[in-house]
């Protein structure tokens, strides 16, 4: 997983995106369609249109980043917006690269006594 600090910004890409775009084709679409920056220094996250591929573009000061993942099984858990972006925070993107419903996550029960 990329290293981010907690207060990086995180914009998924509603809808489906053509994975056959690369490094410029995503970030036109970030300027075009998400209205920013693409060396803003946010990380933007894309998913194709049968859900099990992300791609995740990045700026790390230097030059763009190019991630991507696939899954074996499952599909990433998306907004339902066709259009638009949706800002996540560092951790709730860590839970969609790892497959997790990030909208409504599990907690687990705290105890009330020790012992």
């Amino acid at each position: 997983m990329i290293p981010l600090p907690a207060s990086a910004r995180v914009y998924l890409a509603c809808g489906a995106t053509d994975m056959r775009k690369g490094f410029d084709g995503l970030a036109v679409l970030v300027q075009q369609v998400l209205e920013a920056s693409p060396h803003s220094g946010a990380l933007f996250a894309f998913r194709g249109k049968r859900g099990d591929l992300v791609k995740l573009l990045w700026y790390d000061g230097q030059g763009l980043c190019l991630f991507s993942k696939r899954m074996d099984r499952g599909r990433f858990v998306w907004p339902m917006t066709k259009t638009g972006k949706v800002s996540l925070t560092p951790a709730q993107l860590s839970m969609l690269l790892e497959g997790i419903d990030w909208r409504r996550p599990e907690r687990a029960a705290v105890p009330l006594l020790a012992g």
